[in-house]
């Protein structure tokens, strides 16, 4: 049967480096079924609720501010070392048009442990819906797909492995979630020491929330008590943040009844 090849656009090319330095990486999955009940009822009286996609980044941030070794990652440059980064470098997967095309984009976000969910909830939405090749991160990657194989790909190598450079060109976590459209990944790939990833939050806000971490850093039992962390993190600090954002609406809102 005779089809026809397509040409590898660069947003392809992209994705089939990541996952060229992804693959050789020992990948392990740890998951915890969490009841985010009062993380839920904190969100549910505002009328503009933040994202899951943010509580969940805010939550990891402050986690990996307690535990180091979610800020640490494997390099091999100039030897093989662990090299640990004093604030975290949050990749959030964004899935955007460009060139006709759906394409799987990474934008950065520096220190989010310290920024604001409302904050975040703004960084965030910029890196969805301004134009591709006005998000910073877009406008770079694209660029260096079109670089020659070759050289694109060492200096990918050089990103990943020359640790002052890696966090500040990839990150030091990723999250990807495909909850939103009534699906989870169980699997997936990425250069970094861990990928965060969640499931559909159930009306009683249970979850399955998955840390896919690289081997060579840490060891399960270190993610296990993470997760258990990461849980009380999430319906603690995060919940008490969001009942921040519903008392200040609540306050604004009787103010301008007020002033009527």
């Amino acid at each position: 049967m005779r089809g026809r090849a397509l040409k590898l656009s660069a947003s392809r090319r992209l994705v089939n480096d990541l996952m060229r330095f992804s693959i050789g990486i020992p990948r392990v999955t740890v998951q915890r079924h969490m009841n985010l009940g009062p993380l839920l009822q904190a969100r549910m009286p505002l009328n503009i609720k933040p994202s899951w996609t943010v509580l969940f980044l805010k939550g990891y941030a402050l986690l990996a501010q307690e535990a180091p070794e979610l800020r640490r990652a494997y390099v091999k440059f100039p030897w093989p070392r662990l090299y640990e980064y004093p604030l975290s470098v949050a990749s959030i997967a964004h899935e955007r048009e460009h060139d006709g095309e759906r394409v799987v984009l990474l934008s950065l976000i520096k220190d989010p442990e310290h920024r604001s969910v409302a904050e975040l909830e703004a960084l965030i939405h910029a890196a969805r819906s301004r134009p591709v090749l006005e998000v910073k991160e877009f406008r770079r990657a694209l660029s260096i797909a079109r670089v020659p194989t070759p050289i694109r790909r060492l200096l990918m190598w050089l990103g990943l492995n020359i640790g002052r450079q890696r966090a500040n060109r990839f990150g030091t976590f990723q999250l990807s979630v495909y909850s939103g459209l009534g699906a989870e990944s169980l699997n997936p790939l990425t250069p970094l020491t861990t990928l965060l990833n969640y499931g559909l939050i159930g009306q009683d806000g249970s979850v399955n929330v998955r840390i896919h971490y690289d081997h060579r850093v840490m060891d399960g039992a270190n993610v296990a008590r993470a997760l258990v962390r990461f849980e009380k993190i999430l319906n603690g600090t995060v919940a008490d943040e969001v009942k921040l954002l519903s008392q200040g609406a609540t306050v604004t809102a009787r103010q301008e009844d007020s002033s009527r």
